[in-house]
């Protein structure tokens, strides 16, 4: 081999050795972070309707990385689904240490819903409206029961129970129609339809299937809430 060719060699030899050298970089607390949320990401489904707030924990002082080949290797510390407290894997490669160097973060995982709440101390019997409700986002993990998205789907509803400043409102806590109240009831069959009164004989919300007494018959029936003080009967 003659001197030009092994000066190519060289020169070959030294730009791998730099290439690499220059590929050793310790990674920092904010790199680390940004790889553990997406690494989270990852594995959240689409949730429709829904925000989600990922937050990776401070590393601080715990944090000591040495120099590291990129890029840097994430994974899930373990194989169960994303939840409110996860564990994601950090490691790469380094001439530094004689084994792969790695770390755990933890990240939390917050899937917020858009939820009614009471905006003022609401009593029992007390009707819904604008002036006592607004719409939160809450963490799911707060919400035990069938709650509403949107104020409008509340407006003109009376409250069984007493709900608190803050509360979320949920179904078992409202009436559609009110045992005792006046009632609009719809009789409908493919021929024709009829429209006359009642008394609610129990509670409901919408779709809920209550005793009815028409008081011009005086008869009980079963009906279906389709609205504020609204009821249909299948004929």
């Amino acid at each position: 081999m003659n001197i030009k060719a092994i000066n190519i060699a060289l020169s070959f030899l030294l730009g791998i050795c730099f290439s690499v050298r220059a590929e050793l970089t310790v990674p920092s607390e904010e790199e680390i972070q940004q790889l553990a949320k997406a690494t989270v990401a990852e594995q959240i489904d689409n949730v429709a309707g829904a925000k989600v707030v990922i937050e990776p924990q401070m590393l601080g002082a715990r944090m000591t990385p040495p120099r590291c080949e990129y890029p840097l290797q994430a994974s899930m510390a373990s194989d169960r689904e994303i939840n409110r407290n996860n564990t994601v894997k950090i490691s790469c490669t380094t001439p530094d240490l004689d084994y792969p160097w790695q770390m755990f973060v933890a990240v939390r995982v917050e899937i917020l819903r858009p939820v009614v709440v009471a905006d003022a101390h609401i009593g029992p019997g007390q009707l819904l409206d604008e002036g006592n409700l607004r719409l939160e986002w809450l963490d799911e993990t707060q919400l035990r029961g069938t709650q509403f998205e949107d104020v409008q789907d509340l407006l003109g509803t009376r409250a069984k129970r007493r709900i608190a400043k803050d509360s979320a409102i949920f179904a078992a806590n409202v009436c559609y129609v009110c045992r005792g109240d006046q009632v609009e009831i719809l009789a409908r069959t493919p021929g024709f339809m009829v429209k006359t009164h009642g008394e609610a004989l129990q509670d409901g919300v919408v779709g809920d299937q209550i005793r009815i007494k028409n008081t011009r018959s005086n008869k009980h029936l079963d009906a279906i809430i389709t609205a504020v003080g609204a009821v249909e009967v299948k004929m």
